[in-house]
């Protein structure tokens, strides 16, 4: 049930924190922007006040991020071992038989013409 629910709830973020970060708008993304303006003369740029959307995503990667590690820790509880590709693979111990030598046919002589 646990596993279930935490399923559903990382999901969610995880639609929420890809909604909130494409809504963001990007560094000096006005019009000054565009010709190299900084809008000041720090070493970043103007840094404002923390907006409700760079609030959100910080919410939702918390959350991702604990709801990452809460699904980790419930499937090592549940004893389940983790696929790995090699761990289907066999060992083959006996080593492989070399491809036989293709036949030798012997030289043929070239045919002989009767001399007239």
């Amino acid at each position: 049930m646990l596993a279930i629910l935490l399923t559903i709830v990382h999901v969610a973020v995880c639609l929420v924190l890809i909604v909130v970060v494409l809504l963001q708008s990007g560094k000096a993304a006005d019009l000054a922007g565009a010709f190299g303006g900084m809008g000041s003369q720090t070493a970043f740029g103007p840094r404002g006040a923390a907006t409700l959307l760079s609030k959100a995503t910080t919410a939702c990667a918390v959350i991702f991020m604990i709801t990452s590690l809460g699904l980790s820790m419930v499937g090592l509880k549940r004893g389940r071992t983790p696929n790995s590709v090699l761990g289907n693979t066999t060992t083959q111990s006996t080593p492989a038989k070399p491809a036989p030598a293709p036949a030798q046919t012997p030289a043929q002589a070239p045919p002989t013409t009767p001399k007239p």
